[in-house]
């Protein structure tokens, strides 16, 4: 299994599409350097972990935001949204393992499905688990978070024996000592699955017009909630967030197709050139130009 750049790409649920692993072996690990591409807010049905190996990185799930530092990292819950960018200037790398619970719990009903499997997928658990050195158990995590990509990244004799033996510790390490959480509040629940929506609309939308207004019909809300959601989950108003994945989605044309300037700016719902060029700018301190030439194109995140 080679180490991987991950690719947000999403469905018409919000899901992410990208298969992470195989139906025998569903574990993936990739190394990404968020300061070069940030992930956006995405959802997928597998656990995730990670430590940061360098820099500062901003970790969001849920209603949960934190900055994590080299050497910290996170487990989050399937299902939860979430997203992850660079804190600060420099490189940010994340070391990421994605699995599916099966490969721990082994066929339904067995006893690690009922004892290290469960547990972490009742309800009483939250979303994402800061893992910093300071606790030993949380040493611990995150010791067997790098054991397992490091398996991953050699893939000696055997590594699916070392990755599945790794996340089995994660698992255990989580269940015996992990934090509890109080189950979620129809209200929780409710503010998640429009936001879903809303986040879904804007991915199916971003190259044409978008306001506030239809963000807000897209998941049957009035603006003052779509304002409020965003704020609790996002941290950005709804108009602000698509801004800055225009942006970040321009920057990745930019680097990766020899399209025009112009014509990358209409696919990302910048109709007028010069309005593009202005709000890139903006938000990255680059020209589309100067950010196509350059060897560290860094995308920064509005306030």
């Amino acid at each position: 299994m080679a180490i991987a750049v991950c690719e947000n790409l999403v469905d018409d649920q919000g899901q992410e599409l990208l298969v992470h692993g195989s139906a025998q072996f569903p574990v993936a690990c990739y190394a990404d350097d968020l300061a070069r591409e940030p992930v956006p807010w995405h959802w997928h049905n597998e656990w995730e972990c990670a430590v940061v190996a360098q820099g500062r990185a901003e970790v969001a799930a849920d209603t949960e935001h934190f900055t994590a530092e080299a050497g910290e990292g996170y487990f989050i819950h399937a299902g939860v949204l979430h997203s992850m960018c660079a804190a600060g200037d420099g490189a940010c790398r994340l070391q990421a393992v994605v699995f599916h619970p099966s490969l721990v719990g082994g066929s339904p009903g067995s006893v690690f499905d009922r004892q290290y499997v469960q547990p972490l997928l009742a309800r009483g658990s939250p979303p994402c688990v800061w893992l910093r050195r300071g606790e030993a158990w949380q040493a611990a995590a995150l010791d067997e978070i790098a054991a397992a990509w490091h398996s991953c990244a050699r893939e000696t004799a055997g590594y699916e024996l070392a990755v599945r033996a790794a996340l089995s510790r994660l698992a255990f390490q989580l269940t015996l000592r992990g934090p509890a959480a109080p189950p979620p509040t129809a209200r929780s629940l409710r503010e998640t699955a429009r936001m879903k929506a809303m986040l879904r609309y804007i991915e199916q939308n971003l190259d044409a017009p978008l306001d506030t207004a239809a963000i807000a019909a897209s998941a049957a809300v009035s603006e003052s909630e779509c304002l409020r959601c965003f704020r609790r989950t996002i941290g950005l108003p709804p108009v602000q967030y698509v801004r800055q994945l225009r942006i970040r989605r321009a920057a990745a044309l930019l680097r990766e197709t020899d399209l025009s300037v112009s014509e990358i700016g209409a696919r990302c719902g910048f109709p007028d050139a010069s309005y593009f060029a202005k709000t890139f700018r903006a938000l990255t301190g680059r020209s589309p130009g100067a950010y196509r030439r350059s060897d560290e194109p860094p995308v920064a995140a509005e306030g």
